[in-house]
């Protein structure tokens, strides 16, 4: 019942505190359980980039749309990375997993062809985003998940070679003045009848 209280009255960041800080042993717990991520096969295609460095974060600032203020008055903002080439994600699965999973990619995901393959990654990736935002309300770390990027930009500023950028979640201390906040701006959902189907 507390994690879902908690749900309850975490939204999405609008206005951070500039001063806010997360502590080091949130950090590290929160990177272990991005780490602990699900996936299809347990394929793990990505990488999760945690930017702290005020000049990269005012270079993905700019280029970031209408998010470049949420970002420079966040504590961090991480981006996450989806393997590039089929080839390099085969080679990698390989070399990690059991050749159940890998004969299971190999029969009903490969023969897809290349477009299909790079969907089913980034499925992969997005898994991990509930995950990040699950543990984030559970920590009480605010956090804004954001796909108003630049992609091609973020890639270049990283330059994480053999990834390439999807979306990215600015966390960190809401500002008190976030008029995004339940208490100002109440949640809204549809029906719990219209999407909680039992059959």
């Amino acid at each position: 019942m507390n994690f879902l209280k908690k749900m309850k009255s975490r939204y999405t960041v609008k206005k951070y505190n500039p001063q806010g800080t997360i502590s080091n042993e949130k950090l590290q717990t929160l990177k272990e359980i991005l780490h602990l991520s699900p996936s299809s096969i347990n394929s793990q295609p990505w990488n999760f980039v945690f930017v702290n460095n005020p000049e990269i974060k005012e270079q993905l600032a700019e280029a970031s749309y209408f998010n470049k203020e949420k970002i420079l008055d966040s504590s961090y903002l991480i981006v996450f990375q989806v393997i590039k080439d089929p080839e390099d994600f085969e080679k990698q699965i390989e070399e990690n997993l059991p050749e159940g999973s890998i004969n299971y990619y190999k029969t009903f995901v490969k023969p897809k062809g290349e477009a299909e393959i790079k969907s089913w990654l980034k499925h992969q990736v997005y898994l991990s985003l509930g995950i990040l935002l699950s543990a984030c309300a559970a920590m009480e770390i605010d956090s804004t998940p954001m796909e108003g990027i630049e992609n091609d930009k973020y890639d270049a500023i990283l330059n994480n070679e053999k990834y390439e950028s999807l979306f990215a979640v600015a966390i960190g201390e809401k500002s008190e003045n976030d008029s995004n906040q339940p208490i100002h701006t109440p949640k809204k959902r549809l029906k719990r009848e219209n999407v909680i189907l039992e059959m």
